[in-house]
């Protein structure tokens, strides 16, 4: 059981980590291109502003999914920190309640898919359905990971880890 929690985990930081090369680089590359195009030619692309702001969402969510596989996405430790081996017991329930709200944030997303959809972007006609299946995806992987860090919650070791990350 464990060993499938943990490669989850790291399937999810993959694809987040991969997430984050390719929207950071893409964007990169293609604003610089039209930046180039505005002071050579006088010209820029069309879909130049599109497509970053389509890739935003994507970025956002890739890099708020590795803070909380980090323990640096919600934290609240001022009282928690106060309590002694009760604490664990704390946490893991706070988790619990984190993973449910995250599952129930995805889930009340997926109606939006459908109404979404019918938007499409002016220039590549993109539909609007991309950037909440991005908040869907975002939100279950949130979930997802919050469950698979529970037994280092549990067992104490995820307080250890998150406190020397810190020092």
């Amino acid at each position: 059981m464990t060993t499938l929690l943990r490669w989850l985990d790291e399937a999810a930081g993959f694809l987040c980590r991969w997430t984050l090369y390719l929207t950071l680089t893409l964007t990169f590359l293609i604003l610089s291109i039209n930046v180039a195009l505005r002071y050579a030619a006088g010209t820029s692309l069309a879909w130049a502003s599109e497509l970053p702001e389509l890739m935003f969402p994507w970025m956002i969510m890739a890099g708020v999914v590795l803070a909380a596989q980090h323990g640096s996405h919600i934290a609240v430790v001022l009282l928690t920190q106060k309590l002694g081996v009760s604490r664990r017991w704390v946490l893991g329930a706070g988790s619990l309640m984190v993973a449910a709200m995250y599952a129930s944030l995805a889930w009340t997303t997926l109606p939006l898919l459908e109404v979404a959809a019918d938007e499409r972007t002016p220039i590549l006609a993109v539909p609007g359905s991309v950037s909440v299946g991005c908040l869907m995806a975002g939100f279950a992987l949130l979930a997802m990971v919050t469950l698979t860090r529970l037994p280092a919650v549990w067992s104490g070791s995820a307080d250890t880890s998150h406190e020397e990350a810190q020092a």
